[in-house]
């Protein structure tokens, strides 16, 4: 009987420690709009610790924030310079890739998080790429490069100590978001760590629409192909024209 209610008591525990701190976060707009002069844009992430029970003396909180655009499949190439010209020689297809991912810590990332942790949850930028080709040797090179080249696109960021944390209760970061976003819902996800251990985690979602000009000329790219094909010529050959118009006013 004893034991009976010390199992309860236990298994009543469960929820509360669980719930013992969770995130209350905001975003200081939750929608994006592409347009013409779209230059990219800088979204604050900030919020506060809600807790049950006082702050653990163990060991420091620490917070990470992702931002994940959406995923798409891609052909990583590699080149070769053949009789004098660079050619493709090798390919891999990496299954799966965030168009932008962007990771922020209070630290740096291998002391905020397990490598098991990572693993698991795909927190990090190597771990959110999952490139599965069994006919490729050096799968893990291809990956590597296709990191190395949308870092430096700066779409894919570790911005390690960007997250500022104020009495452990109170934390706050800023993403950059660059021009060439793709259109979509991005992913927003916060996680509290202690001893590198997940604690909890926070999800929400940053809407980026195409409006306007933008809007109009992607659906009819999309919907309307050969009418796009056919716009896109006739205002080639006006351009052209009045090009060579111009041309041959200042010449006379």
């Amino acid at each position: 009987m004893i034991r009976a209610l010390a199992i309860l008591a236990f298994a009543t525990l469960l929820p509360t420690q669980a719930l013992a701190e969770e995130v209350v976060a905001g975003l200081s707009q939750d929608e994006i709009a592409i347009t013409t002069n779209f230059d990219g844009s800088e979204i604050l992430i900030f919020g506060a610790v809600r807790r049950e029970t006082p702050i653990p003396d163990s060991a420091p909180l620490e917070v990470i924030i992702t931002v994940e655009g959406p995923s798409r499949p891609i052909t990583v190439r590699r080149k070769e310079r053949r009789f004098g010209i660079w050619v493709n020689t090798d390919a891999a297809d990496v299954d799966e890739a965030p168009t932008f991912y962007a990771v922020s810590t209070t630290a740096p990332f291998n002391e905020v998080l397990t490598d098991t942790n990572d693993l698991r949850h795909r927190v990090s930028v190597h771990r959110a790429v999952r490139a599965v080709d069994a006919n490729v040797f050096d799968q893990v090179n291809f990956t590597r490069a296709l990191i190395r080249i949308r870092e430096d696109a700066g779409l894919y960021q570790l911005n390690e100590g960007a997250v500022t944390l104020r009495d452990s209760t109170l934390f706050d970061t800023a993403v950059r978001l660059p021009a060439n976003l793709v259109e979509g819902d991005y992913r927003t996800r916060i996680i509290l760590t202690r001893d590198r251990e997940i604690v909890t985690e926070f999800d929400t979602t940053i809407a980026v629409r195409k409006v306007g000009l933008e809007r109009f000329i992607y659906n009819l790219a999309h919907e309307r192909p050969l009418i796009y094909g056919i716009l896109s010529l006739v205002i080639a050959i006006a351009a052209g024209w009045l090009a060579s118009a111009v041309f041959r006013y200042i010449r006379a």
